[in-house]
């Protein structure tokens, strides 16, 4: 699963990382496996992860892990499922040293070769992400398309918050915790917090298919970006709260060939029109689908043979 933890102080600070393990702590139950800390007390950055070791589990997937190049410094939660594509097209170009396996190496040799939203736009995957950009002295917040792995931020006292889980926020000593009023409305009418709010004032989620930049020059925190993993949903991405339906684009992958009518079998494989109807009426093609549009095709195929119904019940 994995979390980080961090904060930007303009002003700088002198103990951020006994500030830091205090915040990571508060989430190591989302990564058991090992805990790291990176400070720049002169540019005021620091960040903390906790991880869980998946794709590479050798300290060279140790996080937060710096670029090849040294530019770059990444604390990133999620999984990148394209990311040996990506090795390959940045191989492309040229020898790379890799120093191990992880996607997190992947992307920021992506960030150093393409930039920032160039990497975002290629990246398929679910995560979020907390870079620094030691040579513009930039802090960008990023979160996948369909918002799956969460992000919270915002200015306390000054001070520019921001982690996986309000918990880990709440531990920084300019914390002030006021609890919004209207969004404790919304709570009470909906049962739960919609984005892009928190309980707190001050406090948000970053919206998912979006992106935030911040300079140490900047005087007020600017908007999210809607840009680099949004473009390349192929449609609009899902919004939290919003009610957005999931772009055609993303199930045409899954499924296959965006081209053919599907969908006109037996009547019980309303599921199945549903979802071809959906991806502009693709037909799943064996040899170009994903693993998901594969195995889908086959639960499909299987529930047909066995005259099973595939509506819900």
């Amino acid at each position: 699963m994995c979390g980080f933890a961090g904060f930007l102080d303009r002003g700088g600070f002198a103990d951020g990382e006994a500030v830091l393990r205090r915040m990571a702590d508060t989430i190591a139950h989302r990564g058991p496996d090992s805990d790291g800390y990176w400070v720049d007390g002169e540019a005021g950055i620091a960040l903390a992860h906790r991880r869980l070791a998946i794709i590479d589990l050798s300290p060279a997937g140790h996080q937060p892990m710096a670029s090849h190049d040294g530019r770059y410094v990444l604390s990133y939660n999620g999984e990148i499922y394209n990311h040996l594509d990506l090795r390959r097209e940045l191989e492309a170009a040229g020898p790379i040293a890799w120093r191990g396996h992880s996607d997190t190496e992947t992307l920021l040799q992506g960030f150093s070769k393409w930039g920032v939203v160039g990497t975002l736009e290629r990246a398929n995957g679910m995560f979020a992400l907390a870079l620094w950009d030691r040579g513009e002295r930039k802090l960008f917040l990023a979160r996948d398309r369909m918002g799956e792995k969460p992000l919270y931020y915002g200015l306390q006292g000054g001070t520019l918050l921001f982690g996986s889980e309000l918990k880990a926020l709440r531990q920084h000593p300019a914390w002030q915790g006021e609890v919004d009023r209207d969004v404790l409305t919304l709570f009470l009418r909906h049962n739960y917090v919609p984005g892009p709010y928190s309980i707190y004032r001050g406090i948000a989620k970053l919206p998912p298919a979006h992106y935030l930049e911040i300079g140490l020059d900047d005087d007020q925190l600017p908007d999210p970006v809607a840009g680099g993993v949004r473009e390349a949903l192929g449609d609009k991405p899902m919004c939290g709260g919003c009610g957005a339906k999931v772009g055609r684009g993303a199930l045409r992958e899954a499924l296959g060939s965006p081209s053919c009518e599907a969908g006109r079998g037996a009547p019980r494989h309303r599921s199945y029109r549903t979802l071809c109807n959906a991806a502009g009426r693709a037909r799943p093609d064996p040899d170009t689908a994903s693993p998901l549009g594969r195995a889908l095709r086959r639960f499909l195929a299987d529930a047909n043979a066995a005259g099973q119904s595939t509506r819900p019940v």
